[in-house]
C-alpha cells in the first residue's frame, strides 16, 4: 500500500512517516539545511525504501516566505521523483481537531448543552502580528459521515488586539446563531497555536477565553501527524483541484533593487 510522508516548514519543520514519530527541529536557524537529511532519516527509520511512498502530505502555512518555501519545493520534487500522491494542507485547520482531543473529547465536542468550543488557530507571522482563523464547534458533518471545520473567520494575519475585537464580534454573531434551546449554553475560544503565549496578554482580552496553548499540533508525535494526515486527505477529497502553493498571506521581503544611479550623476555619463 506505501507510506504517507509529512513535511512541513512552517514553524521550524517535522518530518515523518505516519503511524511513527516524527523528526522535529525547532531552531529557525537551521530546520532549512536539516530537512532533506531528515526526510532520508524518517523514512530509513521507519524501514521502507523511498519508493514505497504513496502520498507526501506538506504544510502550506501560513508561514513567513523562506521555510515555507523550502518545504513544499522539497515535497514536491519528492512527489516528482517518486511518483507519490502531493496534498497540501494549511496548517490552522487541523488543529480543531488536535484540540477537542486535547480536551478530551475525542474528536467531538461531546454534550453541547453544556458548552460550545471555538478555536482560535494561530501561527506566528513575527512584526507582532499573527496568522489566525476562527473555527466553530461543533464541527459540521457530510452526507457522507465525515466531519470538517467550519471557519468563522477566514484564515487571514492581523495584530493581537484586532484579532481580539474581530474574535468577540464573531463570538456574538455566533451565539445570535444559536437554536433557542441552545441560548443558554456557554461559549469559550481556545486559543491555540504558535505565538498564543507571545501575545497572552492581548489575546487575554478576549471576552469568552478558555485555554491558551503554545503549541501546534504537529508538536504531538505520532498522534499529531495522524490527525495532520487525517484532515489533509479529508481536505483534497472534497477539493481535488486545490493547488499545492505557499500560504503567505503578506508580501515576502525581498524587493527588486533600484537601478544604479549613474556615476557622474547625470543620464549622459553612459555616453562619455
Amino acid at each position: 500500500m506505501g507510506c504517507t510522508l509529512v513535511i512541513d516548514t512552517s514553524f521550524g519543520s517535522t518530518v515523518g512517516i505516519v503511524g511513527r514519530e516524527p523528526i522535529v527541529e525547532t531552531d529557525s536557524r537551521t530546520h532549512v539545511e536539516k530537512l532533506q537529511v531528515n526526510i532520508a532519516r524518517a523514512v530509513e527509520e521507519a524501514g521502507f525504501p523511498a519508493s514505497d511512498i504513496a502520498t507526501v502530505i506538506v504544510g502550506t502555512g501560513p508561514a513567513p516566505f523562506t521555510g515555507l518555501r523550502a518545504g513544499i519545493v522539497t515535497a514536491k520534487a519528492l512527489a516528482f521523483a517518486t511518483g507519490a500522491t502531493l496534498i497540501g494542507h494549511n496548517v490552522l485547520e487541523s488543529q480543531v481537531q488536535w484540540n477537542l482531543i486535547r480536551r478530551g473529547k475525542a474528536g467531538t465536542l461531546g454534550d453541547t448543552h453544556k458548552c460550545h468550543v471555538l478555536t482560535l488557530a494561530v501561527n506566528d507571522a513575527r512584526r507582532q502580528q499573527l496568522y489566525f482563523a476562527l473555527y466553530s464547534d461543533p464541527l459540521v458533518g457530510d452526507p457522507d459521515g465525515e466531519t470538517v471545520a467550519t471557519a468563522l473567520i477566514d484564515m487571514d494575519i492581523d495584530y493581537p488586539a484586532s484579532i481580539v475585537q474581530r474574535v468577540n464580534d464573531a463570538v456574538h454573531t455566533y451565539r445570535d446563531g444559536l437554536r433557542p434551546e441552545d441560548s443558554n449554553v456557554d461559549v469559550v475560544v481556545d486559543v491555540v497555536g504558535h505565538g498564543a503565549r507571545k501575545y497572552a496578554d492581548a489575546l487575554g482580552a478576549i471576552e469568552q477565553l478558555g485555554d491558551i496553548t503554545d503549541e501546534s499540533v504537529l508538536d504531538q508525535g505520532e498522534q499529531g501527524l495522524a490527525i495532520f494526515a487525517t484532515d489533509a486527505e479529508l481536505v483534497a477529497n472534497r477539493n481535488h483541484d486545490t493547488p499545492v502553493e505557499p500560504l503567505y498571506l503578506r508580501r515576502p521581503d525581498a524587493e527588486v533593487p533600484n537601478p544604479l544611479k549613474h556615476v557622474l550623476g547625470h543620464a549622459g555619463a553612459d555616453k562619455a
